[in-house]
């Protein structure tokens, strides 16, 4: 389960939900492409591990576990910079499970 924040972007994405799309990764990052058009808002070129962000330039909710392929031992880092709309709540192995064995993804409302 996630928990969104109160930024634009995450009730842009909020409103558009449910979403399913076929899963992606990069590194230990899932994201995938969603019906969602947004710029920048607070773009962070850090993040932490369990943080959803929304990656304007490919139009892609990003979920971060882990490194990714230019992430330091000390910082998680995106591509480019992210919009953070919220956090992943829980265990975080759930997610690595997912990303190796690919497929698909729904997000829904959870009220």
């Amino acid at each position: 389960m996630a928990k969104l924040n109160q930024s634009q972007t995450a009730q842009l994405i909020w409103n558009h939900l449910p979403i399913s799309s076929r899963i992606n990764t990069w590194g230990e990052e899932i994201y995938f492409p969603i019906p969602v058009r947004a710029g920048e808002e607070n773009p962070q070129e850090v993040v932490r591990e369990g943080d959803l962000g929304y990656w304007p330039p490919g139009e892609a909710l990003c979920i971060f576990f882990g490194q990714t392929p230019i992430s330091t031992e000390e910082e998680v880092k995106p591509a480019s910079p992210v919009n953070i709309i919220g956090r992943v709540e829980g265990d975080l192995q759930i997610l690595k499970m997912m990303a190796s064995e690919g497929g698909e993804i729904s997000i829904e409302r959870v009220e």
